[in-house]
Order: structure tokens, then C-alpha cells, then sequence
């Protein structure tokens, strides 16, 4: 299969958020011993974030580019199971265990080993969360570029699975040894050995009630798409990746 120039800069792209990403969790231990941890998760913040606005930009004004591997558009039954997976994976991307005002440093970041909610079916929810995300969207969308890309993700969310738990295991020993045990990688794995249980009371917090609307809202935004891809594709950085590009290859 003979790949479009912009599946190169795509995976380059990729390369470049898992760095930051990764190499970032490698850092924190020792960064925030440094210089603390709110200004620590600030630093951190201010270099991902916009290397993961700048993927999700270029994956919008490119996700048709390649070859058409097969077109479900039109489909009213894909459509509906491409929109279900989508709501699924945002409710493992973001799950109610995690405090999201430790995000913007509200209050203090710290990390813990989580056991309860969406940690009972993996312990590796936003890995699991964006395997599913690239699956339905690739399944809609059915180019080359949006499978390249997808396959990018998912390899660099399968490193993380591996080394987040080297790093977990490193930080509390023996703990995290008896948290493996009670936990799965895989989703629902623990549960159907019995070591771990479903408890569904768990799900029934505010923050989830949060991702319910988040949906909602990105569902109706999608018609808005096209408008921040000519942003995008109008912008100088679209242009400089291209160009940059051209340039060394």
C-alpha cells in the first residue's frame, strides 16, 4: 500500500506527542522533587498540549487522504455503532476515579493507584479508550491516512501500557504487585477470573455525568468539522509541515 505524504507526517507527528508524553511521565518522578509538583504538571501541560492540538488538526484536514480502503458512509447501522463505540471510548478516556482539577494544577497532582470505577474492568483505561476511538473512526472514515494514523496511536498506547506499569512498579513495589493481581490490561478480564467486581454505583458521579454532556456536545459539533479543517489547512503551520516535509524527504 503505497502511503500518501501525509501519513509520513502523521506518524512523525505521533512520534513527536509520544515523546513528550512519555518521556514526560519518565520525568515526573525526578522533575517534581526539582521544582515541585503543580509547576511541574504546568511545564508538562504547556509542551503536550499543544502537540496534541496540533495532531488532532492535521488529522482533521487529512483524514481522507490515501486510498479509500472501503466507504460504510451513508450507513445508518454503522453510523449508529461508529457513534456508540465513540461514546464508550470517551468514558474510558476519561474516567470519574481520576481528579481532573489536578489537570490545570488546581489543586496538588499526585499519583495513585486507583482500584475502583472503570479501574475495576482495566487498569489501563485511556489506552483501551483510544484502541476503541481509532477503531471507530477508522471504520467510518476508511482511508489509508486515518488507518496509518490509527495504527500509530495504538502502538504508542501500547508502549504506555508497558511503561506505566514499569514506573508504577517502581514507585510502589510490593503494592502495585497486589494491584496487578486484582486488576487486568485486558477490559473485564479481572472480573471474569473473580478477582476483581463490578460495582456499578461507582459510575454514578458528577464528573461521568460530565463526559455524558461532553458527548452530546462534540456529537453536535461534528457538522462544524469542515470549518476548523479550512482553519487548519488555511494556517501557516499546515503549510510549514507540508513544506518542511517536502524539504527533507
Amino acid at each position: 500500500m503505497e502511503l500518501h505524504q501525509s501519513s509520513f507526517i502523521v506518524i512523525l507527528l505521533i512520534a513527536i506527542f509520544a515523546i513528550i508524553h512519555s518521556g514526560g511521565a519518565a520525568l515526573r518522578t525526578k522533575a517534581e522533587q526539582l521544582i515541585g509538583a503543580r509547576l511541574w504538571r504546568i511545564c508538562f501541560v504547556t509542551a503536550s498540549l499543544p502537540s496534541a492540538i496540533i495532531l488532532i488538526g492535521y488529522f482533521l484536514s487529512h483524514r481522507y487522504d490515501g486510498i479509500r480502503l472501503w466507504n460504510f458512509q451513508g450507513n445508518q447501522f454503522i453510523l449508529i455503532i461508529v457513534w456508540i463505540l465513540t461514546a464508550i471510548s470517551f468514558l474510558f478516556l476519561y474516567p470519574a476515579t481520576y481528579n481532573l482539577l489536578e489537570i490545570p494544577s488546581v489543586q496538588k497532582p499526585q499519583i495513585r493507584i486507583y482500584s475502583t470505577g472503570i479501574m475495576r474492568i482495566t487498569r489501563h483505561p485511556q489506552a483501551f479508550g483510544q484502541i476503541i476511538w481509532c477503531f471507530a473512526h477508522t471504520l467510518w472514515i476508511g482511508s489509508s491516512f486515518t488507518l496509518v494514523t490509527s495504527i500509530g496511536l495504538i502502538l504508542h498506547h501500547i508502549f504506555a501500557i508497558w511503561h506505566g506499569d514499569k514506573r508504577l512498579e517502581r514507585k510502589f513495589g510490593k503494592i502495585f504487585e497486589e494491584y496487578k493481581q486484582s486488576t487486568s490490561i485486558i477490559p473485564f478480564a479481572a472480573i471474569i477470573d473473580k478477582r476483581q467486581h463490578f460495582k456499578f454505583k461507582e459510575f454514578f458521579k458528577w464528573s461521568q455525568l460530565g463526559i455524558i454532556i461532553a458527548i452530546g456536545v462534540l456529537w453536535g459539533a461534528h457538522r462544524y468539522i469542515n470549518i476548523a479543517v479550512t482553519t487548519f489547512n488555511s494556517s501557516f503551520l499546515s503549510e510549514f509541515l507540508d513544506w518542511q516535509f517536502n524539504i527533507y524527504m
